[in-house]
């Protein structure tokens, strides 16, 4: 387990617990170490149509701490995510862009509000379940990718202020999701097999179209191809990303051939969906730009010095990193140079840069250049 060099015995630890197998063997893994471990249950969401599996969360939260004898809170950060998430989240996608509120709820929730929370409770460290593990010294904390690669979440965490992580611990840093959940059925944990959660619980199951046109008042407009040929009429440009191909509802048409149709853009001021057929070259790019680039660690030290540094980036999370180089344009803004065009870059989501296992930090992605 990543914890740091004092030992952990009697030390509180408030661990944010979610209901799911991971942070329950996050607390179990710190009552092992000998610290006075509580938990502490979020309610982020106010669920009045029974999409999100809130309740059912906080059931399983109550059995993981009666079983391991750990004190439970509880508190309702509905408010604060709402203001603080949702309405960058809404603000997004009306500007034609592809939020990821998960990368915020993280920053203002998990490692902001909750936080402090826990801090009125007496914690000297928090605690969660993220695959993720923290190098720290006298002078900095670098985010660190886990044993388990596959549930890497460093890309979801990489704009935590980095003062953040230094009172964290992320027991499962040097364990899989197959030993996580081993260990939880072995110590008698109820919840050892409970299917991940996946995607946004405000959402939840529902068709993510009806979710958000209670919020944004649908438009639709025209949908034309690359030469300017009206093909169809799409639904409201929030309903679509960089890249997509379902539910786009383009028959065939005589004058072109059966291969699939992507988005390609979206012109917010004419309203407009532009698609194209096959794997376009135009899908593809090789550059982005990043306004305000959030640096972990000795991150941006390095790229003060150089302006220029070599190493690998991904512009979405579960994507392979792709060599790259980032270089300093001002402040804080950053171009982005993949060595091979990268699919669908998409205006919102996040660039994150690595160099082998260490996350230098990332941004939202402001601009595409083609």
């Amino acid at each position: 387990m990543n914890i740091p060099n004092e030992n952990l015995i009697n030390k509180r630890v408030i661990v944010g617990l979610s209901g799911g197998v991971d942070s329950a063997v996050a607390a179990l893994l710190l009552k092992q170490q000998g610290a006075d471990v509580q938990a502490l249950h979020m309610t982020n969401w106010n669920d009045e149509d029974g999409y999100c599996n809130a309740a059912d969360d906080l059931q399983d939260a109550k059995k993981v701490c009666n079983k391991l004898s750990i004190p439970l809170h509880h508190v309702n950060f509905s408010k604060e995510y709402a203001e603080l998430v949702f309405k960058d989240f809404l603000h997004e996608y009306e500007n034609g862009r592809t939020p990821n509120p998960d990368i915020l709820c993280n920053r203002e929730i998990k490692f902001g509000v909750f936080k402090k929370y826990a801090k009125r409770l007496g914690a000297e460290f928090i605690a969660t379940g993220h695959y993720a593990k923290l190098n720290k010294n006298a002078q900095s904390t670098e985010l660190v990718k886990p044993k388990d690669k596959n549930k890497d979440q460093t890309y979801f965490l990489h704009a935590v202020n980095e003062d953040a992580f230094r009172d964290t611990l992320f027991p499962l840093c040097d364990l899989t999701k197959h030993e996580v959940r081993e260990m939880a059925k072995i110590n008698g944990l109820s919840n050892y097999n409970k299917k991940d959660s996946t995607g946004i619980c405000f959402i939840g199951e529902r068709p993510f179209r009806e979710f958000l046109e209670k919020y944004l008042p649908a438009q639709p407009g025209p949908m034309i191809d690359n030469n300017d040929n009206v093909i169809g009429q799409h639904q409201g440009l929030m309903y679509y990303t960089i890249g997509q191909r379902q539910g786009l509802n383009i028959g065939g048409r005589k004058e072109s051939d059966n291969k699939p149709w992507y988005v390609l853009n979206k012109d917010l001021a004419s309203n407009t969906l532009i698609v194209v057929q096959g794997d376009h070259d135009d899908l593809y790019a090789r550059s982005l730009i990043v306004s305000d680039f959030s640096w972990i660690g000795t991150a941006k030290e390095l790229i003060l010095s150089a302006k220029v540094i070599h190493c690998h980036g991904k512009v979405r999370y579960r994507q392979p990193d792709q060599a790259c180089q980032a270089e300093l344009i001002e402040g804080n803004k950053i171009k982005v140079i993949f060595n091979e065009p990268q699919r669908a870059i998409t205006e919102g989501q996040a660039a994150v840069l690595y160099i082998d296992d260490r996350c230098l930090g990332g941004g939202s992605i402001d601009e595409v250049i083609k």
